[in-house]
Order: C-alpha cells, then structure tokens, then sequence
C-alpha cells in the first residue's frame, strides 16, 4: 500500500513538472517573438567623433526598420533613375547591346557617299582610257554617245483593261453614284443624260397624289411631318419666289442641264429671286397655302427641256 501510494506521488509530480515546463516555453517562445518585432523598433544612435578631440559632430536616431526602410526606397529610386538614364539619355550608347538610333541614318549617308565615289572613280578611269586611245590611235568610247532604240510599232499595239483596273473602276462608280458635286467644276455637266445626274430629295414623306398629265397633275404631292423643310434637288438659281392665290408660297429654281423644279404650298420661303442654292440647301417650309391645297403636304413638279416629267423617274423618294 505503502509503494502504491508512492507511486501515485511519483507519477502526479512528473505531470506537474511538464505543465510548468509546457508553460515556461510557451511563455519564453512569446517574449522571444515580442523581443524580434520591437527589436526592429528599438532606438539606437549613431555618433559622429572627432577622432583627436572626441568632440561629437554628428548623430543620427535610427532603428532596424527606418534602416530597412531607407534602404529599400532608395534601392527602387536607384533603379528607376538608371532605367531612365538608360531610356532618354544618350548614355545608353556605352551599354553593351544599345544602338546608337543615329547610326542607321550615317551608314546609309556613307553608303550613298561610296557609291557616288565609286562612280567617279569609273567616269575617270574611262576619261583617262579614252585619253589614252586617241593618243595611240586607236579607236575608243565615247560615254555620252547613246545607242538610238529600234523604232518602235506603235499601230500593232493593242490596249486591254485588266481585271484590277476595271475592279477600280467599279469601285470608283458605286463610290460616286450618289455625289451630288462630282460634276460641280465639270464643262460636260450640261450634256450629260439625265440617268447620269444624281438628285436630291426635296423631302421625305408620303406620296399622296402621282404624276398625271391627263389630269393636268404635272407634279406629285408628298405628305409630311409639320414644319419640316424643303430642299434644293440641285444646284441652282432662284428664278421664282412668290405668292398666288391658289398655289400659295411657290418657288422655282432653274437647274443646269436644262432641268426647273417648283415648290408649291409653302407656308414659308427661305430664298429671294436671284439667289445661288447649292443641292440640299433648305429653301422653303412645308405648308398648306393656297386655294388648291387640302391639308399640309407639297406639291412639287420637275421640268425638263420646257415639258414637265414624272419626278419619280429621277428621284428615290
């Protein structure tokens, strides 16, 4: 009983000396792990002595971490400062693998300066060849003589469009199928065919009323929105611009290649007899003047050569 009771004793002893043991290290492990981070915070001083007098000349308050600090920022600074020296400065000639971005440019004179040079050369050496044979007597070349080509045939030759040049053509066609001024400056403008001229739309709208001679309707009526605005087909000039009473506002414009349009309706216009329009110049405003008109739209007929013409024959409405 005796030994049993001082085994117990024995065995609850070591277990106690392990707790504390366990504790002891965790404990040390934690003021070791405190003392490494404020050591990088801990204050030192650095001193500058004279060395005969030991008078103090300079000192610094530092810790580990400005140290680091300081060390790294100007280790990024050094960095960035030599990646630009080396970018912008012509100091990057003196790096092995730099290129001078000059040296291109002074081969390439130097290359042109050679080949000029080489030719002189040539052209003295055939000077003083030739020099050379008439004073021997014999026969020698003449470098500005030039050997007349064979008279060429010009009848037999026969000129065939390829397929690239008539690809460009047609490209050059559709660009310009609808260019209201590539024929501004041109002296054939008034001869060409009416299919060939392109004309602009007066307005955008509904078309209510068609062409009719037998119903002496010598123009389409189009319905649109309030107040919107009438524009010139073509260049032109006003030749008419005025009021009745059973048309309204009406204004006419005499177009090269002998085409007249007339606007009729209006409750507004934008332009006097005599003015110059250019093609899609706003001229006059939608209305519904006049005794023959019904409700707002615009009556608009195209003339040609003196005889009215079906204006959907010319005109994408």
């Amino acid at each position: 009983m005796t030994k049993l009771k001082s085994s117990l004793s024995t065995a609850l002893n070591f277990i106690s000396l392990k707790q504390n043991f366990t504790c002891v290290m965790a404990k040390r492990k934690k003021h070791e792990k405190q003392r490494w981070y404020q050591k990088l915070k801990s204050k030192y001083r650095l001193v500058i002595f004279n060395d005969e007098t030991y008078e103090e000349r300079i000192s610094f308050r530092l810790s580990r971490l400005n140290v680091f600090v300081f060390t790294g920022t100007l280790s990024i600074l050094l960095i960035l400062l030599t990646t630009l020296i080396i970018a912008f400065t012509p100091l990057r000639e003196f790096i092995p693998g730099y290129m001078d971005p000059e040296l291109p440019k002074r081969i390439y004179a130097l290359e042109i300066k050679a080949d000029s040079l080489k030719r002189d050369a040539e052209r003295k050496n055939l000077y003083i060849e030739t020099i050379r044979n008439i004073i021997n007597g014999e026969d020698y070349y003449d470098s500005g003589y030039v050997q007349p080509e064979p008279q060429a045939n010009y009848d037999t030759i026969q000129l065939r469009n390829s397929q690239k040049d008539s690809a460009f053509r047609a490209a050059y066609d559709r660009q310009n199928r609808y260019n209201l001024y590539i024929y501004e400056n041109n002296k054939d403008y008034d001869n060409l065919s009416p299919s060939n001229i392109s004309f602009y739309t007066p307005l955008k709208g509904t078309i209510t009323n068609t062409f009719n001679i037998a119903e002496k309707h010598y123009g389409i009526d189009i319905v649109s929105g309030k107040d919107e605005t009438i524009k010139s087909i073509l260049d032109g000039t006003v030749i008419i611009s005025d009021w009745s009473i059973e048309t309204g506002y009406v204004i006419g414009i005499q177009h090269r290649n002998n085409f007249v349009s007339i606007y009729k309706h209006n409750s507004a216009l934008l332009k006097k007899v005599g003015a110059s329009i250019r093609a899609g110049e706003p001229i006059a405003i939608v209305g519904e003047t006049g005794e023959l008109s019904t409700g707002p739209h615009l009556h608009f007929e195209l003339w040609y050569k003196g005889a009215p013409v079906n204006p959907e024959d010319y005109i994408a409405f």
